[in-house]
């Protein structure tokens, strides 16, 4: 069984306008503090300048220290401008009907419903039937700071992505009901031009419909946030911001990676991968996306190659091995490279919202060696990892189009 509960104090945009001057992508969508810096530029009045404080300054030869002192209590001040702008309004007792739609799949928009989730219901140790499902390990530190900026707002910016499988069609069927008996309460564009739209949710009928369709479902999985709803629980809230999205209208972007050859030569590189990879020279191409699973993209030396992974370089029956991001880290990073950690710091991981040809131009620049594309990770390989209690191999889902910051704020003091 999944918990729904209403938001019990919010703070949301008045309408559209205001939804377009304050939202903002999340804190983790962004390659560096300066893209957050120009991004303020552009558009001031966006929640940035309270989810990434650090980087609201004057010049960016002035950019803080994320999770500093002087950056948190800047985030203190600007969440009371915040609270005080006539763009936002507060509304009390709220569930909220999200719609994204793409134009890469406008005709499927990404459909959920939004309110709190509870973290006594999230999976660990100590609860190993808790029906939210995480696919990720949770980095202590992480958490902490996204806690320290929960505590530091009295607020929650941060929602969770959570992905119900909805088997029946019942929950989108509501939703889909709801979104076409009314206009929306307000909508906004995104930067690649996704359409956020969001219809508040107040009548107790609607509330409790919504929420008994949530109690049919046995489990939810965290798509994006595992880290976010960790920051809650770790302050002892009993809930967390979330949206609950059907599985059948979440979308998939690759997440590829931006490398050094570590001193190897590129001969002595694609030598060392036979071993484990089928190599096939595709030449001098447009930027190259697999389609498929197990077909891996490698640009070095201004030209593409296409990787298949052998048999026997993982376990079929594993599902988190056979994740392409999983074999490039065991048979690629670290047995050819050297970087046994993920966390390596000379691995650039690059999300969806950048493409193939970024890959190239960053290659071309002499920044890094080599990148290498993998194609999406598909639904399916997600639930099974989910479901075989596994966690996903670290940078390997890019769930697009992503929840935008600052559509709904849950105010907790």
């Amino acid at each position: 069984m999944v918990t729904l509960r209403p938001v019990s104090r919010a703070l949301v945009p008045v309408d559209s306008d205001a939804a377009y001057r304050v939202s903002a992508p999340n804190y983790d969508e962004f390659q560096s503090d300066r893209e957050v810096w120009d991004l303020l530029q552009a558009r001031p009045d966006n929640v940035l300048r309270i989810t990434m404080p650090h980087c609201h300054v004057p010049d960016p030869g002035d950019i803080l220290e994320d999770g500093s002192a002087p950056a948190l209590a800047h985030a203190t001040s600007e969440m009371e401008w915040l609270k005080s702008n006539p763009l936002m309004q507060t509304v009390e007792n709220v569930l909220w009907v999200y719609e994204i739609v793409s134009p890469k799949r406008p005709e499927a928009p990404q459909l959920g419903v939004g309110g709190f989730g509870l973290t006594s219901e999230i999976r660990t140790e100590q609860v190993p039937q808790g029906s939210i499902i995480r696919n990720e390990g949770i980095r202590p530190e992480k958490a902490e700071g996204r806690a320290q900026l929960l505590r530091a707002t009295h607020a929650d910016f941060g929602t969770v992505n959570l992905a119900v499988r909805d088997e029946q069609n019942q929950l989108l069927n509501e939703l889909t009901r709801i979104t076409q008996s009314r206009p929306c309460d307000f909508e906004t564009l995104d930067e690649d031009q996704n359409l956020h739209r969001s219809w508040l949710v107040c009548d107790e009928q609607a509330v409790k419909s919504l929420v008994d369709l949530l109690a049919q479902e046995p489990a939810a999985y965290v798509a994006d946030g595992n880290h976010r709803s960790a920051a809650a629980a770790a302050m002892g809230l009993e809930h967390f911001l979330t949206v609950f999205f059907p599985t059948s209208r979440l979308g998939l972007e690759p997440y590829n990676r931006l490398l050094p050859l570590n001193g190897l030569t590129g001969e002595d590189f694609l030598a060392r991968l036979k071993d484990n990879f089928e190599v096939e020279s595709l030449g001098e191409i447009a930027p190259f996306r697999p389609e498929q699973v197990h077909e891996i993209g490698l640009y070095l030396d201004r030209q593409w190659w296409r990787l298949r992974p052998k048999a026997g370089s993982f376990r079929p029956e594993n599902a988190a091995e056979s994740i392409d991001s999983d074999i490039i880290q065991r048979h690629i990073i670290d047995a050819i490279l050297g970087m046994s950690d993920a966390r390596d710091k000379r691995i650039n991981y690059v999300g969806g919202n950048k493409n193939a040809a970024y890959l190239v131009s960053r290659v071309d620049a002499g920044d890094y060696d080599l990148a290498l594309s993998v194609a999406p990770v598909t639904m399916q390989q997600f639930v099974d990892v989910c479901e075989q209690n596994l966690f996903m191999p670290p940078k390997s889902t890019w769930f697009d189009p992503k929840i935008r910051s600052g559509l709904m704020i849950a105010l907790l003091d």
